[in-house]
């Protein structure tokens, strides 16, 4: 088969390459006012489950049609993680209390699970705030070799991201292009087989 055929496995791999660096592109913009990020992460998730899976029209049109329909639930679903975000920041950076590592250990692990899936689920399944949080730790503690993956792939680019700072700045431009919208499209798989087992195949629709 011809590489630079449409249904060539290249193709493939760099429309989903293009797309991903689109997404992260409208992540950044409708994140800049920090309250949003919620909607952005999760009209993220819509628009790289919709490429990889081709369904809709365009990345644009279902990236910004998920972002309308997802903000209010999930701007609810992302102000407590910046807040509680922002404690964690400072008490491992200025708390030095030992008696406090384990609260903090705690604490993060469990942000750090939510962050992983909560905004997965709510591209995914209609529920009310409280069961989105509730609902997001259980597929990350049950399912908890695909949250490592998850984990793993984030600690990549953030260590890929912490390396060109500090012995690359002039590739930092391209790290930031490529973003976290691309990582979104490795999340997708692996959300995608923990969903299916609940009812929610690639094809299914919800708020998007």
């Amino acid at each position: 088969m011809n590489w630079l055929s449409p249904d060539s496995r290249f193709m493939q791999a760099w429309n989903n390459l293009t797309d991903g660096i689109l997404i992260n592109l409208y992540m950044l913009l409708t994140s800049l006012p920090l309250v949003t990020v919620g909607a952005a992460l999760a009209a993220g998730n819509v628009a790289a489950r919709k490429t990889l899976y081709g369904e809709g029209r365009g990345v644009t049109r279902a990236y910004f049609s998920a972002f309308r329909a997802n903000f209010r639930k999930a701007t609810l679903l992302w102000l407590p993680y910046l807040a509680v975000g922002l404690l964690l920041g400072y008490m491992w950076l200025f708390v030095q209390i030992r008696e406090a590592l384990i609260l903090q250990y705690g604490l993060s692990i469990v942000w750090v699970i939510g962050m992983e899936w909560t905004f997965a689920v709510q591209a995914r399944f209609e529920n009310t705030v409280p069961r989105i949080w509730f609902n997001s730790l259980v597929f990350g503690v049950v399912h908890i070799p695909y949250t490592l993956a998850l984990v793993l792939i984030d600690a990549v680019y953030v260590g890929l991201f912490y390396g060109t700072v500090l012995y690359m700045p002039q590739f930092l431009f391209l790290v930031v292009v490529f973003g976290y919208g691309s990582m979104l499209m490795l999340h997708v798989p692996f959300t995608e087989r923990v969903f299916m087992r609940y009812g929610v195949g690639a094809s299914a629709e919800h708020l998007a």
